[in-house]
């Protein structure tokens, strides 16, 4: 994939999922913030505003606050940093690892922009469920993130059951030689 392109498809992958996040958080924050829960599909949906100053599913709430900038502002900016420039600096990026880091990257900065503005906690407003059985509330940059995950372990998983050595660097065409008994 040439370079041009591959840097277009990540800006437009990365634009998309932190605009749509932050535009429904808005709209969430506006609409639900001050209303009970709204379902939809007898129940199947449900929008319900809810700020977590935790992770996926509250994880590390409950850590004092400097435990929680240090660990979902600085440590999240760092690694979407190191994720954009190994995004940005990789030659011959496979496109499917490309478009599953994109959405980890995107989704990731849609949540870090709420915890910079919104006082260290991320905008929930989407319950799924049918009778007992729900999930937790979530977002649509959560979405992003499962959604880049899975097509990186599917990406991952498919190219070991081909039998094919995954390169170090996770780069398409890379000249990876396995290590000789003497280098080992």
């Amino acid at each position: 994939m040439k370079r041009i392109w591959r840097l277009s498809l990540d800006a437009l992958i990365l634009i998309s999922c932190t605009g749509c996040d932050q535009a429904t958080k808005n709209i969430a924050r506006e609409l639900l913030a001050s209303s009970p829960p709204i379902s939809l599909l007898n129940g199947l949906v449900r929008f319900e505003y809810t700020e977590n100053p935790g992770a996926f599913l509250g994880l590390g709430s409950n850590l004092p606050g400097e435990g929680r900038f240090l660990l979902f502002v600085i440590f999240a900016s760092v690694s979407l940093l190191l994720t954009l420039a190994f995004i940005t600096r990789a030659h011959n990026l496979d496109p499917k690892l490309l478009i599953g880091l994109s959405l980890v990257a995107g989704g990731g900065i849609g949540n870090l922009l709420d915890r910079i503005f919104n006082d260290g906690a991320v905008i929930d407003f989407v319950r799924l469920g049918v009778g007992p059985f729900r999930t937790g509330i979530f977002n649509l940059a959560d979405v992003a993130i499962v959604g880049g995950v899975v097509i990186l372990f599917l990406w991952s998983a498919r190219d070991r059951e081909k039998g094919q050595e995954i390169p170090p660097d996770g780069i398409a065409g890379s000249k990876h030689r396995p290590m000789q008994n003497s280098e080992q």
